[in-house]
């Protein structure tokens, strides 16, 4: 990674003839530096003062997200009416942080115990927030705007395939908060890697693969003072059990698999079935995907943008091509779509596997295949669903498909995830509940309600009267 690129350009990926312009690797040193400098200061005002400041970017955001969303469409793909919900629940996510703040932050008088005490929430300082490329505000957001809330400084590295967002974003939070307080790091894997390690970075927020995400984990291990969260992403089960409702399973299963077009850490990355009912579920997923065609990202129509990049679209017809059983909804690539916008295009694809250990040693089940495609997988009782589920060491989503809400409950408490959904698609992951991954998925911390608790360090004061 010492060799990444200082300078880089990106091209839309849904049409390769637009150009943004050059971006530049940021100087790692000189922004901790700084973030360390601002850091006194921002943590010494109240938690009301840092509210009413935050208040005033919530503001900028609301009237900008139009904005922001046409430019979240045009550097990643996804499609425009994603790209406004995302900005709609990026503007939400200050009242639902200012509220943990009030739920988290604030003093609390202890009256039990040989002294008067009261536990309190201090900031950590210059806190790095590692975002992705698939949902470039909004994830990095949440952990960014925590951070602030409770008075730690932010360093923020956006993905390198969508810099020009995270420009756009760090321009307005900037207009409103102190100088430094919170700073852009553009750049790709070394640079996050320097952010990261930096002894005066005191937090982490990471979300990217497995591999760099246990090697934080190893590094960081000797600074046990340094908070680390982690989201590596997710092998997301749909469990259709055989007193489904087939129509609303279908739907849902299209649905995990190609919103942001399949790139999501809880897509639908496989569908267990119940062989009684394999065969009619199989029929209605097919037509329900018949609703997501590859079109321009930038129309409101498209409910199927292209991957993100080249190396993305060649991972997916290597996927594609593997022999792991009958793809019954075969996939391919498109050169084009209208009006002549040449991108990354592909076209949704299901497998129904075949050799059950062959796919288990494929990269179907061991990574994240982030594109419009999943394997269907038969089994004949639940205890075999449980435990196919349970094969895959993923543990950030699934949900199961019954009538029986007794089914429910016993079935789910067998999964080892962090988010479980009934009669639900695995992508159902709202901000007002807490998001994070268990197992290969991550540390539970990173996302959602509460994330505010991971910002602060916990400090009991008592005294002698």
């Amino acid at each position: 990674m010492e060799n990444e690129p200082r300078a880089w350009q990106n091209f839309s990926p849904s049409d390769l003839s637009f150009a943004f312009p050059e971006s530049a690797s940021a100087d790692v040193a000189k922004c901790v530096a700084r973030s360390v400098a601002a850091f006194p200061q921002w943590a010494a005002r109240s938690l009301d003062e840092r509210r009413d400041i935050l208040a005033g970017c919530q503001a900028k955001l609301a009237l900008a997200a139009e904005t922001l969303a046409v430019l979240i469409s045009r550097e990643t793909g996804k499609p425009l009416r994603e790209s406004r919900l995302e900005m709609v629940a990026v503007v939400a996510k200050f009242d639902l942080t200012f509220l943990d703040g009030e739920k988290y932050l604030r003093d609390v008088v202890v009256g039990e115990g040989p002294n008067p005490a009261l536990i309190r929430q201090l900031p950590r300082g210059p806190a790095a927030v590692i975002a992705p490329f698939n949902f470039p505000v909004h994830l990095g957001h949440g952990a960014a705007l925590a951070y602030l809330l409770a008075g730690n400084t932010v360093l923020f590295k956006p993905s390198p395939l969508a810099v020009n967002v995270g420009l756009a974003y760090a321009r307005i939070m900037q207009e409103v908060l102190p100088a430094d307080v919170f700073q852009l790091v553009p750049g790709w894997g070394e640079t996050g890697r320097k952010l990261c390690l930096d002894e005066a970075v005191r937090a982490v927020c990471f979300t990217g693969s497995v591999p760099v995400g246990l090697e934080l984990a190893r590094i960081l291990a000797a600074d046990t003072s340094k908070s680390l969260s982690l989201e590596l992403g997710g092998k997301n089960s749909l469990i259709v059990l055989p007193d489904a409702d087939l129509d609303l399973a279908a739907a849902a299963a299209a649905d995990g698999m190609c919103l942001t077009a399949g790139q999501r850490c809880n897509a639908t990355s496989r569908v267990l079935v119940h062989r009684q009912v394999a065969d009619a579920f199989v029929e209605r997923l097919m037509c329900s995907l018949i609703r997501y065609q590859p079109g321009d990202p930038l129309n409101e129509n498209t409910l199927l943008g292209p991957l993100i990049s080249f190396a993305a679209h060649e991972r997916y017809e290597c996927l594609i091509s593997k022999r792991l059983g009958d793809w019954v909804v075969p996939g391919g690539i498109l050169e084009k779509v209208e009006p002549e916008r040449h991108g990354y295009y592909v076209l949704p694809a299901v497998l129904i596997a075949g050799d059950l250990a062959a796919l288990d040693d494929s990269a179907l089940a061991m990574a994240e295949t982030f594109a419009p495609l999943f394997v269907v997988e038969v089994f004949d009782d639940v205890e075999t669903a449980i435990s196919r589920h349970e094969a895959w060491k993923f543990g950030l989503t699934a949900s199961v498909f019954t009538s029986d809400a007794s089914q429910f409950s016993r079935v789910g408490s067998k999964l080892s995830v962090g988010n479980l959904y009934h009669n639900l698609p695995t992508t159902f992951s709202p901000s007002t509940l807490p998001f994070g991954g268990w197992g290969a998925s991550g540390n539970g911390h990173p996302g959602g309600r509460g994330f505010v608790r991971f910002a602060v360090q916990e400090q009991a004061i008592q005294w002698k009267t």
